[in-house]
């Protein structure tokens, strides 16, 4: 027996027609449910994270106070002392008496660090042969003022342990320079870079000693 395909077909399409119909009424009953941007969901509670600052430096981070302690001011004028007070370079071995070595000592230790400056006896300059003159004047020991040579040609000569007693003068430098004497180790000056000072003979200066020289007491 031979069928007709005309009634198979018709209930097909019926078949088809009614899923279709079926899944639309089903999509437009269902609610729609709209999603926020938050992808959280929904039930969880909103969590209050702490804000965290980065400090973008390489150095560490200090915890305690930095004391720094403050500059001390240089002096104007650096001081060379010798490893004994000054009122006792040596002054039980001098040739004078004991008050002009007291008058001498102090009136050195009064002009100590006192700048230098050609040509001047101070208060508040000196120069070697200016600084000579001024110390014997104030002790009671009277000469004209004058240069480092002219205190060479007009004081005498001494030689062996009397050279290095207190008070004798030393020179220098091609007679250039002169100073008072404070005992063996070193003397009394006006230096050009460091004013009124003491020096040590051993060294600098014992290279360029010319000789001694006793100024006579009146």
């Amino acid at each position: 027996m031979i069928f007709s395909k005309t009634p198979v077909v018709f209930v097909c399409t019926l078949i088809v027609a009614f899923f279709a119909v079926s899944g639309t009424l089903a999509q437009e009953s269902r609610p729609r449910v709209v999603r926020s941007g938050d992808s959280r969901p929904t039930s969880n509670p909103t969590v209050n994270r702490p804000v965290v600052t980065v400090q973008n430096t390489s150095r560490p981070v200090l915890t305690n106070d930095v004391n720094v302690p403050p500059a001390q001011a240089q002096p104007l004028v650096k001081k060379t002392g010798s490893t004994r007070p000054l009122m006792e370079a040596s002054a039980t071995k001098s040739v004078y008496t004991g008050g002009v070595v007291s008058n001498m000592l102090q009136s050195i230790k009064n002009k100590y660090g006192i700048p230098y400056r050609l040509g001047t006896t101070g208060p508040n300059r000196y120069d070697c042969s200016g600084f000579v003159w001024s110390v014997f004047n104030e002790a009671g020991v009277y000469f004209d003022r004058s240069s480092a040579r002219s205190y060479w040609a007009q004081f005498e000569p001494v030689s062996g342990d009397e050279r290095f007693k207190f008070g004798t003068l030393v020179f220098f430098n091609k007679l250039g320079h002169v100073g008072i004497v404070a005992d063996e180790n070193g003397f009394y000056h006006a230096s050009s870079s460091k004013g009124i000072t003491y020096s040590r003979f051993a060294g600098y200066w014992e290279k360029r000693i010319v000789g001694f020289r006793r100024v006579p007491v009146n």
